[in-house]
């Protein structure tokens, strides 16, 4: 058997980068001389890509390539650095990767972004592999999680993979690719989102994560009677 392969979702999963996204969110506004959004309105940036973002948002689309541009430029000189790790999260992929399981990042953020951040925060040493999105917006978070499924070198069933997210983009993209979805609350969801888009399970706490994955391990490696 192959091992487990657990697919993470970055923002609002791994890391709190609330602060820094919506902080070079609120400059590109400002520079683009657009209305900011509320601070409620910002939550919601957090984790698809930023076009949809900008889209729901109502952002006219002959200005959204020029928001994004901006908000790219703050990103890269402070926003991405402005960043935590959730507690526990290291301890988590640790035990993970203990437990047999193969680790990888699939994120809409791009992954010109994702990959020094993961690199910066520690997080890279604890994972197989880091998928983001491509600069041109035109990366679904389904395209992201099919092309770190075909990436895999030792290709696991549906049934030993798992994606573990924050937001409905994560469940849908799951589904396209016939996969289950985590959800977790720590992130950045609406009450009742992830349920209403169909993840498998909802937990609150890393431990209740860890204890979730691994009982999902425990049914494959041990035949049914």
């Amino acid at each position: 058997m192959t091992s487990p392969l657990v697919l993470l979702d970055l923002d609002g999963t791994l890391i709190d980068s609330y602060p820094g996204i919506t902080g070079s969110m609120t400059v590109a506004f400002r520079r683009c001389g657009l209305p900011v959004p509320t601070p409620a309105e910002l939550r919601t940036f957090v984790g698809p890509p930023i076009g949809v973002s900008l889209r729901a948002h109502g952002v006219p689309a002959d200005r959204i390539e020029e928001v994004v541009r901006a908000y790219r430029e703050d990103f890269a000189a402070t926003g991405m650095h402005d960043a935590t790790v959730f507690d526990g999260v290291p301890e988590l992929l640790a035990d993970l990767r203990a437990a047999g399981c193969r680790l990888a990042v699939a994120t809409s953020k791009p992954e010109v972004f994702a990959v020094p951040i993961c690199a910066d925060h520690g997080l890279a040493p604890l994972l197989d592999g880091v998928f983001g999105a491509s600069l041109d917006e035109s990366d679904t978070k389904a395209d992201v999680i099919a092309r770190a499924l075909a990436a895999e070198s030792q290709p696991a069933s549906p049934e030993g993979t798992v994606m573990v997210g924050d937001r409905e983009h994560d469940v849908h993209g799951a589904r396209e690719n016939g996969l289950d979805c985590v959800g977790v609350t720590w992130g950045y969801a609406a009450p009742g989102e992830l349920a209403a888009a169909g993840a498998v399970v909802v937990v609150d706490t890393v431990d209740e994560l860890r204890r979730t994955v691994l009982a999902r391990l425990d049914r494959l490696v041990t035949p049914r009677a």
